[in-house]
């Protein structure tokens, strides 16, 4: 193990006493991992309590040591800890992204256990750029979660005013009604991280990420200068009563939204027709709260997996829809076009249910995202 690892035991993993003469058991609840630790001692148990991730390991042995601990049998202990995945580890860079006062260590606390271990870990966050098109009933939540998940800077873009429908648990709120959308979104991300970066993109400066919050986003002329500028940009909205997240556009290596629109075009010929008349004006708010939360904080798990490059987005060339009360989401597969012009590279892709037909670009199937081709993990991953 590194000598610059700091070894972080959640506080909320479970020490509870196994028995009289068992010991004690780190977590081992609800189907996690577990350790058995034989000794029941209460010294040991106050070292486990105090791995917050400030002190090296060697500065915790050597704790341990003025404690009357043995400093192999600690080590041994921090080791079984960590192969149970119930211990994490913190480097110095994440100790200064995680520090910035009482206040702030305490909100980070909980979210630290979640990014670390991913390639870049907390600080990969911190320096992400998140741009979410779209204060809506999707969009506000969304950008507040994001935020409060460690991603450092996110901007919400919208030049609407807010109304009464707007208003959602985690987003805009009744009190919000006449004021600009764009600064009602701001203040709703900053309830949850208050030392989130709000500002608008200087010129020259792109976003990490895009997440288009309108419910027909796909058709926005806005789309296409995102993907010239090879800015990766997520779906995430409700349209009618049905949560929709995906495709996760990754220019020039996935299939683009405009691919999508051909496949369905393909399907109806009609729809061109019919997408124009759906982005003729804004429609009001819709979704229940339910869908609304649930669509965002699916799409807050894609858009994390893909910025902590943990796993690869359940929503590449692909959509999940999501309609409270059903449990689980439909998936549809939207492969590279071969009339789009995009540039993404022809991948043959071709989901096969088993005992069933070859599904088709668009077809619905009830699968989580990500079951049936590995390559895309599974949601969030």
């Amino acid at each position: 193990m590194s000598d610059s690892a700091h070894p972080l035991l959640p506080a909320a993993t479970p020490l509870l006493q196994a028995g009289a003469a068992a010991g004690v058991q780190a977590g081992g609840v609800d189907g996690g991992s577990g350790l058995l630790l034989e000794a029941d001692d209460a010294a040991m148990v106050a070292l486990l309590r105090g791995l917050d991730g400030r002190r090296g390991q060697r500065a915790v042995i050597r704790d341990a040591a003025r404690l009357g601990l043995d400093p192999r049998h600690v080590a041994e202990v921090l080791d079984g800890l960590r192969d149970s995945g119930l211990l994490v580890d913190l480097d110095a860079g994440d100790l200064l992204s995680a520090t910035a006062g009482p206040a702030a260590s305490a909100r980070t606390a909980p979210e630290l256990p979640a990014a670390l271990g991913r390639p870049g870990g907390w600080r990969a966050r911190r320096r992400s750029v998140v741009v979410v098109e779209g204060a809506t009933r999707v969009g506000a939540p969304l950008a507040a979660m994001l935020a409060a998940s460690g991603v450092g800077r996110v901007t919400v873009r919208d030049s609407g005013l807010t109304t009464a429908g707007d208003a959602v648990v985690g987003g805009l709120t009744a009190a919000d009604e006449g004021r600009p959308r764009a600064l009602a979104a701001a203040d709703a991300v900053r309830r949850a991280s208050p030392l989130t970066d709000l500002r608008p993109l200087e010129p020259g400066i792109d976003a990490d990420l895009v997440v288009l919050a309108r419910p027909w986003a796909a058709c926005d002329p806005l789309v296409a200068g995102f993907h010239r500028s090879g800015v990766p940009h997520l779906v995430a909205t409700v349209r009618g009563e049905t949560g929709v997240v995906g495709p996760l556009v990754v220019p020039g290596m996935t299939s683009c939204l405009h691919c999508a629109d051909l496949h369905r075009r393909d399907a109806d010929p009609r729809w061109p027709r019919l997408a124009a008349q759906l982005t003729a004006r804004e429609p009001p708010p819709s979704g229940s709260t339910v869908t609304c939360l649930l669509t965002a904080a699916t799409a807050a798990l894609q858009a994390l997996a893909y910025l902590d490059g943990s796993a690869a987005p359940g929503v590449l060339e692909a959509t999940v829809e999501l309609r409270p009360p059903h449990l689980a989401p439909r998936l549809r597969r939207w492969p590279v076009h071969p009339g789009c012009s995009c540039g993404a590279a022809r991948e043959e892709a071709t989901a096969t249910p088993a005992g069933g037909p070859t599904a088709r670009s668009g077809d619905a199937v009830t699968a989580p995202a990500g079951a049936d081709r590995p390559r895309e993990g599974t949601m969030g991953g």
